[in-house]
């Protein structure tokens, strides 16, 4: 039997730890503001020109700032899995620690009918597409409660 080689579908913007998936993000050393994706050269708070940024693990956890659903099949580059595009649900979610906002999908299973802005979510890893024998994975929210 063969089994799926995982890669993230976006190199450097979460870990591989399905355990205790994590966002990885950055702290600026001189304000504290926190940035999802990692920037490359300066803190992206205006009232601040630092230029150290130290990478770190975003909160794990956070709730429904906002939602919706993607109701039609996005363009290229976007990969659609198996034949026909299925709607989704897209958070969202301000993080417990940081009160940075990140945008992701929801797990299958959960529609914007099962939403609530202040719902409590969590991270968790999931598949987006498989080509191959590559299984291509990113992370999702999943309402706290539930199971992957």
């Amino acid at each position: 039997m063969t089994t799926a080689t995982r890669v993230p579908a976006v190199e450097g913007w979460f870990t591989m730890d399905f355990d205790r998936p994590a966002l990885i993000g950055q702290r600026c050393g001189t304000c504290g503001t926190y940035t999802f994706p990692a920037t490359a050269f300066a803190c992206p708070n205006p009232d601040c020109d630092g230029s150290e940024l130290d990478r770190v693990e975003l909160s794990r956890t956070g709730t429904v700032w906002s939602y919706t659903d993607a109701r039609y099949q996005p363009p290229p580059p976007y990969v659609v899995p198996g034949d026909e595009h299925e709607p989704f649900a897209i958070a969202a979610v301000e993080l417990a620690g940081e009160g940075l906002v990140v945008m992701g999908q929801v797990v299958p299973g959960v529609s914007v009918d099962d939403l609530a802005v202040g719902d409590e979510v969590e991270l968790v890893l999931d598949t987006l597409f498989v080509e191959g024998d590559t299984e291509h994975v990113v992370w999702k929210w999943r309402p706290t409660g539930r199971s992957a």
